[in-house]
């Protein structure tokens, strides 16, 4: 088989590996609801159950994109997903609020699988559709809303621990598929002679914590509201839950699948100028968003009048909608970044990046609910994710927009820095 055909495969079953271990790692955000009405759970202790699986897929990225650099993405994808086929079938077993947090840790282990795919994708390709083909892969983000589409009906028809077990039949097959369809490449593999600290040691370049801190927001960011949307739905607008994970699905799904749209315009028009747009475009959905639902009283010529604000139904879905559009264009943005600036250590940087935005899928879904629990304000969140993207405009601007020629004849040739 032609070296074409080879990568072609590879990033189509490493697509598919990708969507349905994204598909598991977000799973508590609709099987979450009916375990938080039978333990009579807090908005709080909601939030910890469907970020716990987010911690372990956060924190395994770091050695998972090492090793990969190391060993080659085949096998380390095969075993990885493997290994969390035996938890994901457990949780069915569930019954008290720490069972649920002890195997959602295994089962997290499924989100490491960005880090994997991210390099191993990545060097089948030249460096010039890296952009694109590092976004297509991406599009397994979509997983989020296949959960939505999957999980709702399962739950409706045969209970919540029916989702479990079909989840670990589906991974268990993607195992195998992934196997037989994919290949391995000595020559992407990082020299045995280098070692863990040798490839650690781009860690300190300061370039890489403002991408980690981009990618907290739009990658962060994206998985905390993709499981916080069903149960906002459902309380904020007295939907059920197959109604609300539809809805909550026009935020999850053009935030996976539209990520490979953000890698070819990234591989177009550059990393910077997707990246400064995907944060003006959120800021303004979000500061839409944070408003909550109120009514204030006019004292008029005929009396008082009380007046009603607040976003409906339609309205939200679809700024949550454009926002989606802007996390699945500056997920793939910012690690176009990566791609530039560190060819060579893709796997660990990648790694170091994709925790810090893990770390934000996990920290997120706990604010949400303890500003619920403190404000009684459900778009608390959205108030507090408008905070995160100012800090990235901010950063951005003062390191890279800061002193750039913006009009004249060399703006259109300038080079960013920092």
């Amino acid at each position: 088989m032609d070296r074409n055909r080879q990568a072609l495969s590879v990033l189509i079953v490493s697509t598919l590996a990708f969507t349905v271990c994204f598909m598991v790692w977000m799973m508590f955000g609709v099987i979450g609801i009916p375990i938080k009405k039978a333990l009579n759970l807090n908005a709080t202790e909601f939030g910890l159950l469907t970020a716990t699986p987010v911690l372990t897929g956060s924190l395994i990225r770091v050695p998972l994109g090492i090793w990969t650099d190391k060993y080659g993405g085949r096998i380390v994808m095969t075993i990885l997903m493997a290994l969390t086929v035996p938890a994901i079938w457990l949780m069915s077993y569930a019954t008290a609020y720490w069972h649920f947090l002890a195997i959602g840790l295994f089962v997290g282990l499924a989100g490491g699988s960005f880090s994997v795919g991210t390099p191993y994708v990545a060097r089948w390709f030249p460096k010039s559709r890296q952009g694109f083909a590092m976004g297509v892969y991406g599009a397994g983000n979509s997983g989020a809303a296949v959960n939505k589409f999957i999980a709702p009906a399962l739950v409706v028809a045969f209970g919540w621990a029916m989702v479990p077990q079909v989840y670990a039949a589906i991974m268990l097959g993607t195992v195998v598929l992934f196997w037989f369809f994919s290949y391995s490449d000595p020559a992407h593999l990082v020299p045995s002679n280098v070692k863990f600290m040798d490839q650690l040691k781009a860690l300190k370049d300061p370039k890489v914590l403002k991408y980690c801190q981009y990618y907290s927001i739009v990658f962060g960011g994206y998985v905390a509201l993709s499981l916080w949307m069903v149960q906002y739905y459902v309380g904020e607008y007295g939907l059920d839950i197959r109604a609300a994970a539809l809805l909550a699905a026009c935020f999850s799904l053009p935030g996976g699948v539209l990520r490979a749209v953000g890698g070819w315009l990234s591989d177009k028009y550059g990393a910077h100028s997707v990246t400064w747009w995907v944060m003006w475009v959120s800021w303004i959905c979000l500061f839409l968003l944070s408003y909550p639902q109120f009514d204030f009283t006019v004292t008029t010529v005929n009396g008082p009048r009380t007046f009603h604000i607040g976003l409906n139904v339609y309205a939200f879905t679809a700024l949550m909608f454009l926002l989606g559009i802007a996390f699945a264009f500056g997920k793939a943005s910012v690690f176009k970044y990566i791609s530039d600036d560190y060819t060579g250590n893709i796997g660990t940087i990648s790694g170091v990046v994709g925790l810090a935005g893990g770390l934000g899928g996990f920290v997120l879904p706990i604010m949400f609910g303890a500003l619920v629990d403190i404000t009684g304000i459900r778009s608390s969140a959205f108030m507090l994710m408008y905070g995160v993207v100012w800090v990235s405009l901010i950063w951005m601007y003062w390191t890279e927009v800061r002193g750039t020629e913006l009009m004249g004849s060399k703006a259109k040739n300038f080079s960013l820095q920092g």
